[in-house]
């Protein structure tokens, strides 16, 4: 376990973000940078422990960014736009978040004299539309030019080769993930589990758009903070693309509406809606190459999350 150390988490405000500060503020000095469009932040407990320095801040602004990261041993870069509703309607700021803020922050990170771990967020949705068992050493896709969906996708592979990059020409000590479909208590944003799963609470329709019949693997925040940590703290990981997902807890998108209404005996209706854009349809990880590089194995059942989480959004409704 990292102890007496700087870690600096770009986008910590957020779901993930957030959940990481939690794992590693007892031990370390947590810079959380920000600009808190979404804050996942404000009702953690850690907001006010002596170990965490929050500056509110833009990816895109270097010179403040640099500034900030000075003293950091671990840097987490997690910030970016996401979230399909989001990307369909700023385009443009989510290509400019997503690949000069991942420039910015690899820049800052490479002047940092004791580096020892540069971990960044790339996303599963570089496998394009078919991703079944899905490996890291896979072909990549970045989907028809024009077409809204697939810019979130392309920025983010923008960004894992610029990370590659990094690690190449200047030996930095990089990794980047794939996550697949995160979830758990403290989720923010456009999930469709946590949209489901509060409209289940109180209810109230659930909307899915399309058919339903997309297929996700879902994995619980515990287990992909254990796949950071894993990244974080073995050397093995660095140079390499990393899925971080759980490829037994798969199930459609109509199916996962079904089964948050029977765990959570719920009476809401399922409607389904015009799809907004190209989605993905099918999304599985192989996660072989986590299991043999550095042991990781998810092991929380979706069930069993899906349980957890509507306990913590019950709380907050």
């Amino acid at each position: 376990m990292i102890q007496n150390a700087h870690i600096f988490i770009t986008g910590g405000g957020v779901f993930i973000g957030s959940t990481l500060t939690d794992q590693f503020i007892e031990h370390n000095q947590i810079t959380i940078y920000d600009n808190f469009h979404r804050n996942a932040l404000k009702d953690k407990p850690f907001i006010n422990h002596k170990n965490i320095n929050i500056i509110e801040g833009d990816v895109l602004n270097y010179e403040h960014l640099s500034k900030a990261m000075k003293g950091a041993n671990y840097v987490i870069h997690a910030a970016a736009i996401a979230g399909i509703d989001t990307v369909i309607k700023s385009p443009t700021r989510t290509l400019s978040v997503n690949m000069i803020g991942t420039a910015n922050t690899l820049k800052a990170a490479s002047e940092l004299p004791h580096l020892k771990r540069f971990i960044d967020f790339s996303t599963s949705e570089v496998f394009g539309s078919q991703a079944f068992n899905s490996k890291e050493s896979d072909i990549t896709e970045i989907g028809t030019a024009g077409e809204a969906r697939w810019v979130y996708a392309v920025s983010k592979l923008s960004g894992e080769h610029l990370t590659h990059a990094y690690y190449n020409e200047f030996n930095m000590p990089n990794v980047t993930v794939r996550p697949f479909n995160v979830y758990g208590p403290g989720q923010v944003g456009e999930s469709a589990m946590h949209k489901f799963i509060e409209q289940a609470i109180q209810d109230k329709e659930i909307e899915i758009y399309g058919d339903g019949s997309q297929i996700r693997a879902w994995c619980y925040i515990d287990d992909f903070i254990e796949g950071i940590t894993c990244c974080i703290e073995n050397p093995k990981a660095i140079g390499e693309s990393l899925n971080i997902g759980n490829s037994r807890a798969v199930v459609t998108i109509f199916g996962l509406a079904q089964t948050i209404c029977r765990i959570l005996d719920s009476k809401s209706q399922i409607i389904f809606k015009p799809a907004l854009s190209a989605d993905v349809e099918l999304r599985i990880p192989s996660i072989i190459k986590a299991q043999e590089l550095l042991g990781f194995t998810a092991k929380t059942e979706l069930d069993e999350g899906i349980k957890r989480t509507a306990a913590w959004f019950r709380k907050q409704i």
